[in-house]
This record gives C-alpha cells, structure tokens and sequence, in this order.
C-alpha cells in the first residue's frame, strides 16, 4: 500500500479531522470534510448507498498508452508506452441521482489506471477549465446556497445572490457554466484536471503541468432547441451505443508551468499560449450502468498518485481527499 493510501485510512479512522498528513489537511478557515458532506446531504438529500456529489454516473472501461515524449517529465509507469488498463466514470455534478442530462451543471470524467505492481493512478477531472472555489470555504458556502426552498423546489435566488456578491472566485467557473450549453455525449467534451501538478522526471527534474482530455470525436454541444427537447437521461445511453460503434478516445494534453503561473488556484485558468505536449491517449472501450458496474464502489481519491506524478499545495485538491473518503466510508456501510 503506498503513503496516500495510508493517509486515507488515517483520515477515515480518524474521522476526517485535520492531520498533517496531506490528504486531510484542511485550510486555515478549518472547514471540515464532515461538514461538506454533511452540507450535501442537507442540500441533496441521501441515496443510501450512493455517493454524496456526483451521484449520477455511468461506468466504463478501457486503456490507456502513453507517449515517448512524457518521459522527459514524468517517470510514471502511466507513461511507460504499454498498454495501462483503466476504469472509468462519467457523471453529473451534485447528489441529485435524478439530474437531468440537459442541466448546466458540470460533467466529470474519473479515470483508475491500474498500473504495475499493484499499483494505481487515480485522475479526476470536470469539463470546466477552471474551478468554482480557491477555498473549501467557498464551495461549502455554496453548496449551502443551493438549497432548494421548500415552497419552490428551487435554490433561493436572493441566497444565490449574496453567495455570488461575497465570493467572487466563483464567477469564472460560473460564467462557463452558463454560457456554453452541455456536451451532447460524454463522448463528446474535453474534461480538464483544474488542479496544478507535479511530474517528475528520472533525473529527479520537476515540471508544472495542467492536463486535460480531448476528445478525438471532437466538442458537441446541445443546441439551444436541443436543450429543450432532450430527454432527462440520454447520457449514459448516448456513450453505450457509442462504444459499441467502436472505441471512444481522448488525448492527454499536458501544458506546461511557466514562473508566474498559479499552482494553487484552480479557479485561475493559465494562459492558452503555454506549451502543449501531448502525453498519452485513452481509449474507452465499453460502457454499462453504474448499478454493479466496476467503477460503482471505487473511491477516485485524486491523491491516490504513483511515483513520477505529485500534488502542489492547492487547498482544494488536498481537501477533496478527506471529503472523497468521508463519502465513501458512509456509502460503503449502507447509508
């Protein structure tokens, strides 16, 4: 087992409270793990069993091969040039299981790559460029705002209102949202790591990268009318008889840090001029329902890391850990 692997037990033995171990720091404001979940289930409501946020998903599978220019960043078996089998998941945004595929709300892409030695390598990605929260603050403040009032079954725009005027590092994540309708398939969006990492070459040389998959079947999005007129579930349906046509692929793009370049802030987006190097190409293969799927009851922690590849010290990635592990010990015992 390595240390991250180790550091998540000790957060779930722990109860998620703040350690010095990476994956259950949490920021200065001391907001806890517990209290996002929790915050999610208020807001939500629980599907026993299910995962607290990105409740609706779709598995599939698939591998991925890596290219020889990776190597001169990273020494990560991802990049060794064999085949790597991966595990993936699609899914919406929120703890709603009954989401409606035509929301303008955030799709994810979750990738376990299963890598020599028993080895593996966890990415999680959403198909936004940018974050919605520099803080764990800010996303605990909207997940509370987003509350459905009990008179309309809808957040209460003045809450909305006041959780945007105090918490401006959520607007470019926002203004995305709103203004790019949702892709027409899974098959069809790029998906973006948000976080900043280290890859970590053989001669021990760091390099700050950002990743994010591009679709070789290329960006489709709903058509205003096709917003309309779509039916709530047509995503999970789209990617099966998509893969069953033939492998669906992404290309892993890395762009590469410059000095001035954030490291710890998702919410920034890099400039597009950075140099891009292509490192690897996923290849999905199959894709079937979550209920008894493989990708049902893994934990995508995205500090589950294989030698070669490092966090920084953002303190929304580092949070995610402990909120991912407090939500996977509560669905794993039933609740």
């Amino acid at each position: 087992m390595d240390t991250h692997k180790y550091t998540l037990l000790a957060c779930l033995l722990t109860g998620m409270l703040p350690l010095t171990a990476p994956c259950c720091a949490v920021a200065a404001n001391q907001v806890t793990a517990e209290q996002v979940v929790t915050a999610l289930e208020d807001t939500f409501g629980v599907t026993p069993g299910e995962r607290r946020n990105h409740t609706k998903g779709t598995c599939a599978a698939g591998e991925f091969v890596g290219t020889p220019e990776a190597a001169a960043y990273s020494r990560s078996a991802l990049f060794s040039g064999k085949p790597v089998p991966v595990v993936a998941r699609f899914s919406l945004a929120g703890g709603n299981p009954k989401a409606l595929d035509t929301a303008k709300s955030a799709r994810g892409m979750a990738l376990e790559f299963k890598l020599p030695g028993d080895n593996l390598q966890h990415i999680t990605m959403l198909n936004t460029p940018v974050f919605g929260a520099v803080q764990p603050q800010t996303f605990l403040d909207m997940i509370v705002a987003s509350k459905p009032d009990p008179a309309t079954g809808k957040p209460d725009p003045e809450k909305i209102k006041a959780f945007k005027a105090n918490h401006p590092d959520n607007l470019a994540q926002a203004a995305f949202l709103a203004n790019y309708n949702p892709p027409t398939s899974y098959a069809n969006s790029a998906y973006f790591g948000i976080h900043t990492f280290k890859f970590i070459n053989r001669g021990n040389k760091t390099t700050y990268v950002r990743w994010r998959f591009v679709p070789q079947d290329g960006e489709k999005r709903l058509s205003d009318d096709e917003l309309k007129s779509s039916p709530p579930n047509f995503l999970e349906q789209a990617l099966i008889e998509r893969t069953k046509r033939g492998p669906v692929r992404w290309d892993m793009l890395i762009a590469l840090g410059e000095p001035g370049d954030t490291e710890d802030n998702p919410t920034i987006a890099w400039p597009e001029k950075r140099k891009t190097v292509k490192v690897g190409t996923l290849t999905v293969s199959s894709a079937m329902p979550q209920k008894g799927g493989e990708c049902e009851k893994i934990n995508f922690d995205p500090l589950v890391m294989a030698d070669g590849i490092a966090p920084t010290n953002d303190p929304i990635l580092l949070f995610r850990s402990p909120a991912y592990a407090g939500s996977f010990a509560k669905r794993m015992g039933g609740l």
